[in-house]
């Protein structure tokens, strides 16, 4: 009878020990997950919005590893291949270069780590190469068309923003990145939409200011010298780049008493909303960075733990099986 108990005993202790061991492999495999993040610029004051969100979503959850790319494609692809070797469960990447993207989506498929993109689309046929590829952002010409929209009412309610009297809107662009899916977009739908409002248009310059505030200064500074009073309006790509246009026109008389430029931005930054409502920027797109960046952190958190992302589980619509669209809002102030 004592041995019976015994040994009865001995198979009690093996079955707890084992459960153990199972219960101690579990928590060491949720403790394992992580996520990687590879931006394309940490001075980009959209992408700050962005990798905050992230942050912030990834608190008391599965932890994430943020890293620079400092707009080298070459050191992003670095960034992603040390990523898989380290065993990262999943990575989100805003591309450097979005026609590069195929060759992190080839190295990740390779390795069998989802990956979901965020603010710089890949080419659709580089998405199309594998179902454990994400993409959120917002539609750029939804971006284009709000502020063409923005231009346009201030146009028709400003008769003195004709400076010239000719009945036409002479203006610059000051472009982000060229190649650029929102450069081109942004600016394609901002023209278009001026054109259907039945504003007859003159586009005395645009250059590149590469999404930077020093950029927008320096190209605006140009365009001064070139054409000067010639200038009827500003649209920037993004507001830092409208917010350096702003420095220079004011280094030139503009925003006293009697001399207002119109300046047009995207992404509805703190800085450009504050630029808002002191009167120097007449609008700005807002770009939601916050939802964007949690809508790429819950994307991977599901892809982290081995299911499939639904609208339901990440808690916004998930289009076409890879694709999620946050909403552009126009932001439009008013200068008497």
């Amino acid at each position: 009878m004592a041995q019976l108990c015994f040994s009865r005993m001995k198979v009690f202790r093996s079955v707890l020990i084992a459960l153990i061991f199972i219960f101690l492999a579990s928590c060491s495999s949720d403790e394992e997950l992580k996520i990687g993040v590879s931006v394309y610029d940490f001075s980009d004051s959209f992408i700050t919005e962005i990798r905050n969100a992230i942050l912030e979503s990834s608190e008391g959850d599965i932890p994430v590893t943020i890293v620079d790319a400092a707009r080298r494609q070459q050191t992003q692809n670095e960034q992603i291949e040390k990523f898989i070797e380290e065993g990262y469960s999943a990575i989100i990447v805003n591309s450097v270069d979005r026609t590069a993207s195929w060759v992190l989506i080839e190295k990740c498929r390779q390795n069998n780590v989802p990956l979901v993109f965020i603010n710089r689309e890949p080419v659709k046929d580089d998405m199309a190469k594998w179902d454990k590829v994400y993409y959120v952002g917002a539609k750029a010409e939804d971006s284009g068309i709000m502020a063409g929209e923005i231009m346009a009412d201030y146009w028709f309610s400003h008769p003195e923003a004709d400076r010239n009297g000719d009945g036409i809107l002479q203006f610059v662009v000051i472009k982000g990145e060229t190649g650029h899916q929102d450069t081109e977009l942004r600016t394609e739908y901002f023209i278009e939409t001026l054109i259907s409002e039945g504003i007859p248009l003159e586009k005395l310059h645009e250059d590149t200011g590469r999404w930077t505030r020093s950029g927008g200064y320096d190209v605006m500074a140009s365009f001064l010298n070139r054409s000067g009073n010639a200038i009827e309006a500003v649209f920037a790509n993004n507001d830092d780049m409208a917010l350096g246009a702003i420095e220079v026109l004011q280094q030139n008389g503009y925003f006293n008493s009697s001399e207002f430029m119109p300046v047009i931005g995207i992404d509805g930054t703190p800085a450009g909303q504050a630029a808002l409502q002191n009167g120097l920027l007449l609008g700005t797109v807002f770009n939601d960075a916050e939802n964007q960046g949690k809508a790429a952190y819950n994307i991977a958190k599901e892809l982290a733990e081995g299911r499939t992302p639904t609208s339901e589980s990440i808690g916004y619509p998930i289009v076409d099986n890879q694709y999620v669209w946050i909403p552009y809002r126009p932001l439009a102030g008013q200068e008497d």
